[in-house]
């Protein structure tokens, strides 16, 4: 990966910010495969295009009896 485009992606810290949830959280979204990254050194590096596969899911679980959109 060239130097430019590590300097485009961001960290886990800066994800955590955009979508208002903890690091810890992001971490799990990462190992759980929901949000693509990439391992430089002890850091993960994040594509800001991969933030749109979990900006559009709502937080929370559904209530019972609604359906999934």
């Amino acid at each position: 990966m060239r130097l430019q485009e590590k300097s485009n992606m961001l960290t886990t810290r800066q994800v955590a910010e955009q979508l208002g949830v903890t690091m810890r959280r992001v971490q799990a979204l990462i190992r759980s495969g929901r949000l693509k990254a990439l391992k430089h050194g002890r850091d993960w590096l994040i594509m800001p295009e991969a933030l749109t596969t979990v900006q559009e899911r709502h937080a929370g679980r559904p209530k019972k009896g609604t359906t999934h959109e």
